[in-house]
């Protein structure tokens, strides 16, 4: 259906990016107080014309942005972006009736991505890897990505090497690149069944690329251990364990965790993962890791037991969404970090609330689901003292938290 030619004005950005105006007419590549111009088509304007441009508009820093999907916001000054954020967890804290204190808001550099998924396709010359175009399965080269570090640009060639080697004609490869202290640990997915013949392929590859550790699907080939630093501990995560996106970002979500919960001497970590907070914590107190990932845990466990000047660390393979700790679990604790995915962790929250550890370290990537969260401990007696957006995700709209509570009453 379309609507027409139309000349609108947007009034705010969607949590997508794209710009909205009245109707609603949703435009992408728009930003607030612009008036823009085009045919709409379904409420959306997909090509717009900008017949007065924000203040806040910028040349796009990387020379793929008009068509490559990976990032929303390149055409925003910094500034915006960090403003845009902050106001969307404030607007998220008002919804549940919450306010607190915004501290200022840290932002990885350029080329600090240490962890990328890229797609790969193999074509009739050899392969094409990247991300995918806005709205499409279509596979964008990046060569000059300006997100990620310059060992993961560098690693392009090899994931079309292994994608020539491994995908079919028809499927995508998705490929997860991870720097490591070894070097690049690789986890593909998508790919051909592995027999004798790919894998020896694939070993090669390997071996010609330097690669620490390769996982194909289940199948591992580890050259030399993928250590990951927590801390003073070292830790060898499971092919394609999660990992925080840059180092900058993880050291800023660690110091915000660590003055939280400072002077906490038995501290309980849930959803610990690999221990990018347990293990750091452990320098200074007691620590109880849990995490529903076998392997995940596992990691952490070694990564302590080699570790030197640690305090006691203990942990648990647990469902915290089926399975929670309960309030006679959680007492023994005097303070909390919990860093849930998106859809947070309401069920967990409920019996941190009737358990009333004194101090709560809050990490989020979905500010809808931590100020739902924040406000049943509020109403618990808890107080938020701060919130910090970590953005580690530059020039994207995903909108990433930490705070800190203490129980008030």
């Amino acid at each position: 259906m379309s609507d027409g030619t139309q000349q609108v004005t947007i009034e705010r950005l969607g949590h997508r990016g794209d710009g909205i105006a009245p109707g609603p007419v949703y435009v992408p590549g728009a930003l607030p107080g612009e008036v823009v111009e085009g045919a709409v088509s379904g409420g959306v304007m997909r090509t717009p014309k900008i017949v007065t441009p924000s203040t806040d508009r910028v040349s796009p820093p990387c020379r793929h942005a008009k068509s490559c999907g990976g990032c929303q916001l390149q055409h925003a000054s910094d500034g915006f972006v960090t403003a845009w954020k902050e106001d969307v967890v404030r607007r998220a804290l008002e919804a549940q009736d919450l306010s607190a204190p915004m501290r200022a808001a840290f932002t990885s550099p350029a080329h600090s991505r240490r962890r990328a998924g890229f797609s790969a396709r193999r074509t009739k010359k050899g392969a094409l890897v990247g991300f995918h175009q806005k709205a499409s399965d279509v596979v964008v080269a990046v060569p000059d990505c300006q997100l990620v570090t310059p060992a993961l640009a560098a690693a392009l060639p090899m994931v079309e090497r292994l994608a020539v080697a491994g995908a079919s004609r028809k499927g995508e490869l998705s490929v997860l690149v991870t720097e490591s202290l070894s070097g690049l640990d690789v986890a593909v997915t998508g790919g051909k069944p592995i027999d004798d013949a790919l894998r020896s392929e694939l070993a090669i590859i390997a071996q010609a690329e330097g690669l620490a550790r390769l996982a194909w699907d289940d199948d591992v080939l580890t050259f030399l251990p993928p250590h990951q630093r927590f801390g003073a501990a070292l830790v060898v995560p499971p092919p394609g364990a999660f990992l925080q996106a840059t180092e900058t970002g993880q050291a800023a979500l660690l110091a915000a965790v660590q003055e939280a919960l400072d002077g906490a001497s038995h501290i309980a970590d849930l959803f610990a993962g690999c221990g990018t907070f347990a293990l750091p914590l452990a320098e200074k107190a007691r620590v109880h890791a849990v995490e529903g990932d076998k392997p995940m845990t596992r990691a952490l466990d070694q990564g302590w037991r080699q570790a030197q000047g640690l305090r006691h660390v203990t942990h648990a393979v647990r469902d915290l969404f089926r399975n929670p700790l309960l309030p006679d679990e959680l007492t023994r604790f005097d303070g909390i970090v919990i860093d849930p995915p998106r859809a947070g962790a309401e069920a967990q929250v409920a019996e941190l609330a009737r358990a009333r550890v004194p101090r709560i370290a809050f990490v989020s990537c979905n500010p809808v689901t931590f100020a739902r969260d924040a406000a049943r401990l509020q109403a618990a007696g808890y107080r938020l003292d701060w919130v910090q957006v970590v953005d580690q995700f530059r020039w994207s709209t995903h909108v990433e938290t930490v705070a800190a509570l203490h129980l008030e009453k």
